[in-house]
């Protein structure tokens, strides 16, 4: 079984942005998850919030098709009514960063990959940037 990496949004949006210096190491991480040596965990809300922040700078046929590709190679969390819950009774100071922390946690993540770690001071699981989670290979 292959390790389970959680998404963060600006993980996301450094690689489908192809924002430097970010780019690199999620871009090698995202071809692990299309050789399905790694399986790639994101939260729908990521691809709105991608989506948004794309066609500011791209036109939103070409934000669409580089979420769609990116959809094949990544596996979509379930955002239901326990995770808002969860989210709403949490102590995370950020919502947004509660409802991606507890939905990493309710698909079996084994790692959040971020740029923001101090949004997850609190979680119980590992959180590494794209660099430090290819260093730690």
């Amino acid at each position: 079984m292959s390790k389970r990496l959680f998404i963060d949004t600006n993980v996301m949006l450094d690689f489908l942005g192809e924002r430097k210096p970010f780019y690199e190491s999620i871009a090698k991480i995202a071809t692990l998850g299309e050789k399905e040596k790694l399986t790639l965990v994101v939260s729908p809300i990521s691809f709105a919030t991608v989506n948004y922040f794309i066609s500011k700078f791209e036109n939103s046929k070409t934000a669409r098709e580089k979420l769609r590709k990116f959809k094949i190679i990544s596996e979509i969390c379930s955002l239901n009514e326990q995770t808002i819950e969860k989210g709403l009774n949490s102590s995370f100071k950020d919502f947004e960063d509660a409802l991606q922390y507890f939905s990493a946690t309710e698909s079996d993540c084994e790692i959040i990959l971020t740029r923001n770690g101090k949004d997850f001071k609190k979680s119980l699981i590992p959180i590494m940037t794209p660099d430090e989670f290819l260093k730690s290979l």
